[in-house]
């Protein structure tokens, strides 16, 4: 046998087996890609929900409504007013029922994202055995490319809103269980030790010590998992996800500049928005925590 043939065999076994492994997801989809979908049924029906009251509502009333939300976290009244100034002239540009498509999306994502990953991160800083196998998976989840999340969520679901959710999710999570790893795992010693003199138990400890004490890390994950949920949104808009993502797409395919430089504008108004409303909401839990600690 001839040395050269090696790299030929070699080859025909990886193509025997990326076959094999093709055709047992095939499978795998056909029989319970239904039972899976039926599974995320209530994401969906949240997602529509909010999307329809977002989008029917009168425009006075939501901007209202996001105006308050953003007071609420930042405390701000130039974040406020930038805000309201932003999303006067998204829907002065035409780009208001996708801008709400948007926003429902990141919203829905990013509570999925807080629900799973923030136990997770509890559960990493708990152990570090957990912590030793989760964060090879998160490096990697965080370096795929994220056009690569598409290809299963498709095969299984097909397209529209729940496969782009759970691509989303997947692309996002990360920030949010780390720093949550992260802000527990800095909270310092000796203010454990003292909880443990009070005589609090391992949950009285998580919850009104460690986890108090995290929630400013907690929430600058909370942050980058907004930030790339928006990033995603838009590579989601090639499997049906609508919002303004698609226009983005449109113009790529067809060549508009003005259409695409405008959605583009409009996703980073809300990137703004949300980064500058969580940051400041971050900080204000940073003095809170400072000042309890004292």
């Amino acid at each position: 046998m001839d040395l050269y043939d090696f790299p030929e065999m070699g080859r025909g076994d990886l193509r025997a087996m990326r076959l094999a492994i093709d055709g047992a997801f095939r499978d795998f989809t056909r029989a319970y890609g239904e039972t899976l979908e039926n599974l995320f049924d209530p994401i969906r029906a949240l997602l529509v929900l909010i999307e329809t009251l977002m989008i029917n509502s009168p425009w006075v009333v939501v901007l209202a409504v996001i105006a308050a939300l953003i007071w609420i976290m930042s405390r701000s009244w130039k974040i406020v007013a930038g805000t309201v100034l932003a999303m006067l002239l998204i829907g002065y540009f035409g780009m208001w029922e996708d801008t709400m498509r948007t926003i429902a999306m990141v919203a829905v994502c990013t509570l999925v994202a807080i629900v799973l990953g923030i136990p997770i991160g509890i559960l990493m800083a708990r152990s570090d055995r957990l912590n030793a196998w989760v964060t090879p998976l998160l490096d990697m989840m965080q370096t795929m490319p994220s056009f690569v999340y598409l290809i299963p969520v498709v095969m299984i679901f097909g397209l529209g809103k729940v496969p782009g959710v759970i691509a989303v999710v997947i692309y996002a999570i990360p920030p949010i269980i780390r720093l949550t790893n992260l802000g527990i795992r800095q909270v310092p010693a000796d203010v454990l030790e003292a909880a443990e003199a009070f005589g609090s138990d391992a949950w009285q400890k998580l919850r009104n010590v460690q986890l108090p004490l995290a929630l400013p890390t907690i929430m600058a994950g909370v942050n980058q998992t907004i930030m790339m949920s928006l990033a995603m949104v838009v590579v989601a808009s090639m499997i049906g996800v609508r919002g303004l993502g698609q226009p983005v797409l449109q113009a790529i395919n067809n060549q508009y500049f003005t259409l695409g430089v405008m959605n583009g504008l409009a996703i980073v108004a809300i990137a703004i928005i949300f980064d500058r409303a969580t940051q400041a909401y971050g900080k204000r839990l940073q003095k809170h925590s400072e000042i309890g600690h004292d």
